[in-house]
């Protein structure tokens, strides 16, 4: 791994720092491929987007370019760029004028699980989202509820987890984005309410409204997903991952997903 703290290689976080202290920050996961950071645009879009929701001075996005680009190595890797409020006394009082401080770290691209090859197995998680719409969209350090899910399965018995927020309407997988095929056509999650609409399901609802058939955003119960013909997740990293197996009853292999990786290997 390979990181820079405020452009220093190897620099050291403050143990001051609030996003250490109060997750007083947001981050981007960045696919980095043929040497070019994806939809770098999108992502330093939604940061600018977060930054402002959350109080954060204007973010210096030729900086942060600048930095992802120094940061990058080999022809295909992960970036994770973090920024936060900074250091501060202590309290939740936010320092003002707050300093933000900038974390860019490069990983290694991973090695896809063998078992998923063919598709997703997924299930139900037992932890719920809590709704807050001050924060819907915001994509935030607080990931407690996604931590928490996660760790309700062992590697080998699932591959994901779908998520419904306190209400029982369903949100998102643990880290990616869900959309099911409802009578032929694709539909996804509302997200105002909770949840974080990712980069690349802007992605494919932009391939969807190319073809002429809008991906419809509405709320979904457990019932819509269990009855759709097709699920598909979608992350920054996966692209597009089609769920084959659902609390263990098959899913059909929609083959909008082979057209829609198609669709990214040319943008």
């Amino acid at each position: 791994m390979h990181v820079l703290v405020d452009g220093l290689q190897g620099g050291q976080v403050d143990p001051l720092d609030r996003g250490l202290n109060y997750g007083d920050g947001l981050f981007e996961t960045i696919a980095v491929l043929d040497g070019r950071p994806r939809f770098l645009d999108w992502h330093l879009e939604r940061l600018a987007g977060g930054a402002g929701r959350l109080g954060f001075p204007a973010l210096d996005a030729a900086l942060l370019r600048r930095e992802i680009a120094a940061i990058t190595f080999g022809a295909r890797c992960i970036v994770k760029l973090i920024v936060t409020r900074g250091s501060g006394p202590r309290g939740y009082r936010p320092p003002r004028p707050a300093s933000t401080r900038r974390i860019v770290a490069a990983w290694d691209w991973p090695a896809p699980p063998a078992s998923a090859a063919a598709g997703a197995r997924v299930g139900w998680c037992r932890m719920r989202l809590g709704r807050n719409p001050a924060l819907a969209g915001v994509k935030h350090l607080n990931r407690l509820e996604q931590v928490l899910a996660r760790a309700e399965w062992d590697d080998g018995v699932m591959d994901e987890g779908l998520m419904c927020d306190e209400g029982g309407s369903v949100i998102s997988a643990t880290q990616a984005n869900l959309f099911a095929k409802l009578a032929g056509r694709w539909v996804t999650p509302r997200l105002d309410q909770c949840g974080v609409a990712g980069v690349m399901r802007r992605a494919f609802c932009a391939w969807q409204a190319e073809q002429g058939s809008p991906v419809e955003e509405r709320v979904l119960a457990r019932a819509d997903i269990e009855s759709a013909s097709a699920l598909l997740l979608t992350n920054a990293l996966a692209g597009a991952w089609p769920v084959r197996e659902l609390e263990g009853r098959p899913v059909p292999v929609d083959g909008d997903c082979g057209e829609f990786s198609a669709w990214l290997a040319r943008v």
